[in-house]
């Protein structure tokens, strides 16, 4: 059986995809991986798992429809060449240039996989931007193409195909919800709290306002008028193209003022959140199920998060951890007191982390789902 997958970028394809690949490998299938980039040192590592990467034109954020055309066209053709049995798309992009492709390609199995809504989907405190509106409405105008072509879509989430295909009434032949896509576990292996330090909030996204950014800062200016000790720190990078991004002035600000600690880029995040005692992600941005709420529930961290499609997938609320409203710093500040006026708590709501993270986002249990979603 010959499968492609249609992603976006070599690294994110190989981070993402490489326990999937290597269960289709097990299981005898040939697997072509569609790449928009020719990352030399990503493709070998694709190469390396035995897939065979493929190099497809695709314009990420752009709208010009007769780019998209001609690359459609393009993606087409190679889809043609290899005749696979099943396509797999994931991403907004690839999934609504890739199943049309696989369509014109007469692929005998197209499946779609959206990870979330994105930015165009994602409410500002004072509504949809203009820029959002836009993008939302071209959004669906492709979705209501392409969509329907797929012979099954999948969310991550049970809210997206509500507010994507219901509210925006878009017909498609069968809907799946998988869950979150899972990790391996043994990455992030888990480990008892350290009770020997300050409390410590973790923070792990890129630093912009739609992860939340400008909420745990918010939140930790309260906390730490009333508990100075308390630590902040922040992982994840300055976006400096995206719209509401933290700048770099706002950044070193912040450290100076002792309010966070930023290290920056790291490459042992699992160490990070093993130091750590809380994890907190206040986002608003239309997720699929955030990986890195995954990740701090493996090795076993309690979660603050909002009370939003695809983070709400990650808390049972006063079990695992709290949700919280969006926009909302005092709800949320009031949130990280409790534990630190409640230590006993962090290890409690921890435990029950490990075991939601054992149950719902082992990369193994998720990719035995797909498996039999897929049909291999």
């Amino acid at each position: 059986m010959k499968i492609i997958i249609i992603g976006t970028v070599a690294s994110s394809l190989y981070t993402f995809r490489k326990d999937l690949i290597l269960s289709l490998i097990d299981r005898g299938c040939k697997v072509y991986a569609f790449t928009s980039d020719s990352d030399e040192k990503e493709l070998t590592k694709i190469s390396l798992l035995g897939a065979i990467p493929v190099f497809y034109k695709l314009s990420r954020g752009g709208l010009n429809p007769y780019e998209d055309l001609s690359n459609t066209i393009s993606l087409y053709k190679k889809i043609k060449k290899i005749q696979p049995d099943i396509v797999l798309s994931y991403f907004i992009k690839p999934v609504i240039y890739g199943t049309l492709a696989a369509k014109l390609a007469k692929v005998p199995k197209k499946i779609a996989m959206i990870e979330g809504l994105g930015f165009a989907f994602t409410e500002q405190p004072n509504g949809y931007s203009r820029k959002a509106k836009i993008v939302q409405r071209v959004q669906v105008a492709l979705f209501k193409l392409a969509l329907p072509l797929a012979d099954k879509v999948i969310f991550l989430n049970p809210d997206d195909p509500i507010d994507l295909l219901k509210s925006h009434h878009i017909g498609v032949k069968k809907i799946e919800v998988l869950g979150g896509i899972g990790l391996n576990l043994k990455d992030y292996p888990y480990r008892p709290v350290n009770f020997e330090s300050r409390i410590r909030f973790l923070f792990i996204a890129r630093l912009i306002r739609e992860k939340g950014i400008f909420d745990f800062v918010e939140a930790a200016k309260l906390v730490k008028k009333i508990y100075p000790n308390a630590i902040f720190t922040v992982l994840g990078g300055i976006d400096e193209h995206a719209h509401g991004a933290m700048t770099k002035f706002q950044l070193d600000e912040l450290v100076q003022s002792n309010i966070i600690e930023y290290p920056g880029r790291v490459n042992n995040v699992s160490e990070w959140i093993a130091n750590s005692h809380v994890f907190v992600l206040p986002s608003y941005y239309r997720e699929g199920v955030p990986r890195s709420t995954q990740e701090a529930m493996a090795v076993g961290r309690a979660i603050i998060t909002t009370d939003v499609p695809g983070c709400r997938e990650t808390v049972v609320d006063g079990v695992n951890g709290f949700l919280v409203p969006k926009w909302n710093p005092q709800a949320l500040s009031a949130k990280m007191i409790y534990f630190i006026e409640n230590p006993e708590q962090i290890q409690v709501m921890g435990e029950e982390s490990y075991k939601i993270a054992q149950e719902k986002f082992d990369a193994r249990k998720v990719n035995e789902r797909l498996l039999k979603i897929l049909g291999v």
